[in-house]
């Protein structure tokens, strides 16, 4: 798809890596640990506002190079 989307943290489980982002007017995209920007232990915080891109994932919706603006 194109260009980034920002979108705010739904939910993120830190010790299963993974989470959701809300986007405005759409539903809610799948985020995994690898799909975030950074090094080290890369995790998110409900609330925190990202951008990303989305992809079509095996299951729906899934966010690819997200980054904590």
């Amino acid at each position: 798809m194109s260009g980034l989307i920002t979108g705010t943290v739904k939910w993120f489980n830190d010790e299963k890596g993974f989470g959701f982002i809300s986007r405005e007017g759409d539903s809610d995209v799948f985020v995994h640990f690898r799909a975030i920007n950074g090094t080290g232990r890369r995790s998110l915080e409900e609330g925190q506002q990202v951008t990303f891109e989305v992809t079509q994932g095996q299951k729906g919706p899934q966010a690819e190079n997200v980054t904590v603006v």
